[in-house]
């Protein structure tokens, strides 16, 4: 148990956020909660609580750096030194770009992209002069492959990578023990699919195949916590065919894109109803939760992230495998 770790999670009010909060505090960490809704982070705490870890409740909204900057203050004061900064707090807009409005690309870009450099700095103002601790970018698949009806989100996912790799060669220009890392996700069952502005016709939901946030917590866990985290981890095949898709076929990919992407985003035979809440600019009340609900359609394991959680042991267990297998084949020859 890491009874002295301390962690701050942004986003934590519901969805992936709130997974990794519980994620943490079963490992007994203390933990700053942020987001704009205070009910659901009161919840999270709660939640946090009884699985072993300690939690404060941080309301703000992580497009303004002075209040970021302000609760990294207090969490320090209150819990300690941050241990793990985790960047996850998002916003999106489900739209055509000819029917986006120009306030939407700038609020999606200052809580998904800003929000993340806000955070960022606040963490770098307490590691570096320590010289340790681990940021974690939590990024998605769409980071590197865009697709159509979330180009502001796609386009902020982007602008994370650059920010995050630009920070990653100056931490290796001046020799800093500061962990950087990023996890990219798959489609999750989170709830933002009920609350995130649309124009879509139906309700929508994440591209399958669709995975539960808990096991995707899972690898953020283990990236704050590795002595030396990768540099990247694509959690999930998806991710993976994702990202080296697009590297090979980008073409391609637009154009099966442009003819999959529209209604593999949405619920078929579902209309979206006319007065569904919307998060954008205000958050939505209630106490929430990490899951969607999606629940009867998202998968809780895969191999590929099995393997991602525990390829030391598996690799350990190969080589094992392999010299017991050379022993027998040795003795076998000297026979």
């Amino acid at each position: 148990m890491a009874s002295n770790l301390v962690v701050v999670v942004t986003g934590a009010s519901a969805g992936l956020g709130r997974s990794i909060a519980h994620a943490y505090a079963k490992q007994g960490a203390s933990i700053g909660l942020i987001a704009r809704n205070p009910e659901a982070l009161q919840a999270a705490a709660q939640e946090c609580e009884v699985l072993g870890g300690r939690a404060l409740v941080l309301p703000l909204d992580v497009s303004d750096a002075d209040a970021v900057e302000a609760a990294a203050t207090r969490v320090e004061k209150e819990l300690g030194p941050i241990s793990v900064w985790v960047n996850n707090a998002m916003a999106s807009v489900f739209s055509p770009v000819k029917e986006m409005h120009a306030d939407e690309y700038k609020r999606v870009t200052e809580v998904t992209y800003l929000g993340y450099v806000y955070g960022t700095m606040s963490a770098l103002r307490r590691m570096l002069p320590r010289d340790r601790g681990t940021i974690v970018q939590v990024g998605s698949a769409l980071s590197y492959r865009s697709i159509p009806l979330q180009s502001a989100y796609c386009a902020a996912k982007h602008a994370i990578n650059g920010f995050t790799d630009s920070l990653r060669c100056e931490l290796h220009h001046d020799s800093s023990n500061v962990r950087l890392t990023a996890v990219h996700m798959p489609a999750m069952n989170t709830p933002q699919f009920g609350w995130v502005r649309s124009r879509l016709p139906n309700v929508g939901q994440p591209v399958p195949p669709i995975f539960d946030p808990e096991l995707c917590a899972q690898v953020v866990l283990k990236a704050g916590l590795a002595a030396h985290p990768q540099r990247e981890y694509w959690v999930g095949m998806p991710t993976a065919a994702a990202i080296v898709g697009t590297r090979f076929s980008p073409g391609l990919l637009d154009r099966y894109l442009g003819k999959t992407g529209y209604k593999s985003q949405q619920v078929p035979d579902k209309p979206r109803p006319a007065d569904s809440p919307d998060n954008l600019f205000q958050y939505v009340p209630g106490t929430h939760r990490a899951r969607g609900t999606f629940t009867d359609r998202s998968t809780d394991s895969s191999a590929e992230i099995g393997f991602l959680l525990h390829r030391n042991n598996v690799l350990t267990a190969g080589l094992a495998l392999l010299a017991i297998g050379g022993t027998i084949l040795a003795k076998r020859g000297i026979r």
